[in-house]
């Protein structure tokens, strides 16, 4: 059934050869939103993020390819090629790395990539490319996967030119229990999961080097995030350093601070005991309360509904790379896996967008949906062959 899914799914996503649309890509309309108001940007993107029906054709948005979603099919293929060796999957991956050499955004101090779109909150402007940590971290992340198959100098530059970047372009936000590292160079929040994706690639840059540069933030970073965690294994989404108050979004973030946290330590020089210790806590608090028996998740704790197919997809990567103390986790992972395909996935092999409990959005996002679900399948399909 899984093996099927995956296969579906790889051919939908090569036949429409990487190109999709985004839940948050309305602004690449040719509506000038900011021109009738500055607050109509971030509304319109609202509302094409929401709305069941696909009005992009008609706003006149085109599907694109979007940067962060190429690095997950960068690492996907990667992935794909160690597991039956498929020359077909090598050349896909070349194919996406080289284009991501030819299409990262413009710095002057390193390497690093955005989104394919305009980004608008009521008070924020973003336009498409602006670099952000999240994507750059995503993209090194496939690239890491990529430099270890191939042995690509090319990639391994790359991985410390987007090192570099971070060091000279991310604003940290410094706090008596460690920093944090902000999501754009324009930020000043500090959101949890992009700090320690920041923390990721530095780490990597070092591994690359064999030194420990970068040895003191990414413990610092560290510290930070595991502080942070709550008594019952969870964590918020972010903090206002200029207030001190905390936003409570409670989602597949989760899932991304717990890998990160098991990839950080990975990479340091000596595993740390207390981040082994959070990650089993906050796994816990993750399969107990985010997920139903079925492996259906929540949405937000504690709203269930809508099912989104990026708390699906997370799930799944979460609970089958940190199984090894609880081989029922992998279990878990199957099951929700099982549960996503048979009711996500069209017959044409893509996913649907989100499920509510009276209706489908299955329009078919590339990123969200298609990019995630694949690295997912990937995923599972490895640690079950492994085992």
């Amino acid at each position: 059934m899984i093996e099927h899914a995956l296969r579906l799914l790889e051919r939908y996503i090569s036949d429409e050869k990487y190109q999709g649309y985004d839940p948050y890509d309305t602004l690449n309309s040719w509506i000038p939103f900011q021109r009738i108001h500055k607050s109509l940007p971030a509304y319109a993107i609202q509302a094409g993020k929401y709305n069941p029906i696909n009005i992009r054709p008609f706003l006149g948005v085109k599907k694109g390819i979007n940067p962060k979603g190429m690095g997950l099919l960068l690492k996907s293929y990667c992935m794909l090629y160690g597991l039956g060796g498929n020359n077909e999957y090598l050349e896909n991956a070349r194919l996406i790395f080289n284009w991501l050499k030819k299409n990262s955004s413009q710095s002057s101090s390193g390497v690093c990539w955005g989104y394919n779109f305009d980004w608008a909150t009521p008070g924020d402007y973003l336009p498409a490319f602006t670099p952000s940590v999240v994507v750059t971290s995503f993209v090194i992340d496939g690239i890491w996967e990529y430099y270890h198959l191939t042995n690509d100098a090319g990639a391994a530059s790359m991985i410390k030119g987007a090192a570099e970047w971070i060091k000279e372009e991310i604003p940290i936000s410094r706090f008596p229990e460690g920093i944090s590292y902000a999501y754009t160079a324009q930020s000043k929040g500090a959101c949890y999961n992009a700090s320690l994706l920041a923390a990721e690639v530095l780490g990597k840059a070092d591994k690359l080097d064999g030194t420990q540069q970068h040895i003191e933030n990414l413990n610092k970073a560290i510290d930070f995030v595991l502080s942070k965690q709550k008594a019952s294994g969870e964590w918020w989404y972010s903090l206002d350093p200029a207030s001190g108050t905390e936003r409570r979004q409670i989602d597949f973030h989760q899932g991304f601070i717990l890998i990160s946290l098991k990839n950080l330590n990975e990479l340091l020089p000596q595993s740390r005991t207390d981040v082994s210790k959070a990650i089993l806590k906050g796994l816990e608090y993750y399969r107990n309360k985010q997920f139903l028996d079925n492996g259906q998740s929540l949405w937000r704790i504690p709203k269930n509904w809508p099912v989104d197919i990026h708390n699906q997809s997370q799930g799944i990567i979460t609970f089958s790379q940190l199984c090894d103390d609880n081989l029922e986790y992998l279990d878990f992972a199957q099951r929700i896996a099982e549960w996503t395909i048979q009711h996500m996935q069209d017959p044409k092999g893509y996913f649907y967008y989100r499920k509510f409990s009276w209706y489908t959005n299955k329009i078919p996002y590339m990123r969200w949906s298609q990019a995630w679900m694949l690295l997912a399948l990937v995923t599972l399909i490895g640690e079950l062959s492994e085992r």
